[in-house]
C-alpha cells in the first residue's frame, strides 16, 4: 500500500514555521543573554572588591619614598579579614595587624559641619556623619604602645627606633631635598624622610600612649605627613588592608579618570621600575641592600 504524503510536511513546512516563531521573542531572550552576562560579571568583580583585593591611587607625598604621587597599588582584604559592606562585621583574617604594615584606612573629613575641631581629618569612628575619605601610612603603634617622638626619632616601650643615614637625598614633588634614612622600626626596616630645614609641626617632643583597640599611623615622609600625631589613632575596623603590589605607577596626580586620557599615556613618564614591586618591610638581614 503507498502512503500519501502531507504536502504541508517536509522541510519547507519547518522553515515556515520557524518564519512563523515570534522574532520579538528571540530577540529579547538575546539581549537578556547578554545583559544577564554582564550582570554577572559586574557582580563578580565588587565581590573581588568587596572580599579579596582592592585597587588604589597615591594622590600626595606623605608616603615619600615608599610610594610616590601616582602609584597604583593593590591591598590585601584578605590578610585583617574583609569586612562585610555596609556593616561593621569582619570575617577571619590570616593575621592581626602588624606593627610596619603599610595600610589603607578610612577616616572622616571635616566639611565644616562640625564645630570646635582642631583638625580637619578626624578616627572615622567618633565622627560617622562625616564624609570619609582614604588614608595610607605606615603602622608604628600597636595598642597599648608608648610611643615617645623627639626630634624626629621614634621610640616604642622606651626603645629608640634607630635610624641610620644613607647619604642618599630624595627631591619631592616641590623639588625640596630631603634627606633618606634607613629606620629599623622593630622588625621593619624601611625609608623615611627627613626635612633638614622644616621641624614637623606634629609630635614633636611628645608622647602618645596608643589605646586599646586602636593603633597608631604614621607617614614615612616624617616632617610633611598628617597622621596619628595630629589626629588621633584608628581602629581595625577602619583598616581595609595592607598595600602589597605596585601594579602602575606614572607622575600623574588626579582621579581614575586620568587613565583615559589618551594625552597621558604618551606624554606623562612612566615608571616601569616600580610596576610589580612588592609594597613590604626589609628585615636587618638585607639592612644596606638595595
Amino acid at each position: 500500500m503507498n502512503s500519501v504524503r502531507d504536502p504541508q510536511s517536509g522541510p519547507q513546512a519547518d522553515e515556515a514555521e520557524a518564519a512563523d516563531a515570534p522574532i520579538g521573542k528571540s530577540r529579547w531572550s538575546a539581549i537578556w543573554e547578554q545583559v544577564s552576562t554582564l550582570i554577572v560579571a559586574i557582580l563578580i568583580a565588587l565581590a573581588i572588591r568587596a572580599f579579596l583585593v582592592e585597587p588604589f591611587r597615591i594622590p600626595s607625598g606623605s608616603m615619600f619614598p615608599t610610594l610616590l604621587i601616582g602609584d597604583h597599588l593593590f591591598v590585601n582584604k584578605l590578610t585583617y579579614g574583609p569586612r562585610i559592606p555596609f556593616t561593621e562585621i569582619r570575617l577571619p583574617g590570616f593575621r592581626e595587624p602588624e606593627r610596619g604594615d603599610v595600610v589603607v584606612f578610612e577616616v572622616a573629613r571635616n566639611n565644616g559641619s562640625e564645630e570646635g575641631l582642631r583638625t580637619d581629618i578626624v578616627p572615622a569612628d567618633f565622627y560617622p556623619n562625616l564624609p570619609q575619605d582614604d588614608f595610607v601610612k605606615r603602622l608604628v603603634g600597636l595598642p597599648g604602645d608608648r610611643i615617645y617622638i623627639q626630634n624626629g626619632l621614634v621610640s616604642i616601650n622606651g626603645i629608640p627606633a634607630e635610624q641610620i643615614a644613607t647619604g642618599k637625598v630624595f627631591e619631592d614633588n616641590r623639588g625640596t631635598a630631603l634627606a633618606i634614612r634607613e629606620e629599623v622600626l622593630v622588625d621593619c626596616v624601611h625609608e623615611v624622610l627627613d626635612d633638614p630645614v622644616l621641624s614637623s609641626p606634629f609630635g614633636r617632643n611628645r608622647e602618645y600612649v596608643v589605646p586599646e583597640g586602636r593603633y597608631f599611623m604614621m607617614g614615612d615622609n616624617r616632617d610633611h605627613s598628617n597622621d596619628s600625631r595630629n589626629w588621633g589613632t584608628i581602629r581595625k575596623e577602619e583598616m581595609k588592608g595592607p598595600a602589597f603590589f605596585l601594579y602602575w605607577s606614572w607622575d600623574v596626580n588626579g582621579n581614575a579618570l586620568q587613565f583615559f586620557n589618551p594625552a597621558n599615556w604618551w606624554r606623562a613618564d612612566k615608571r616601569w621600575d616600580r610596576v610589580f614591586n612588592r609594597v613590604r618591610c626589609r628585615t636587618i638581614e638585607e639592612l644596606g641592600s638595595p
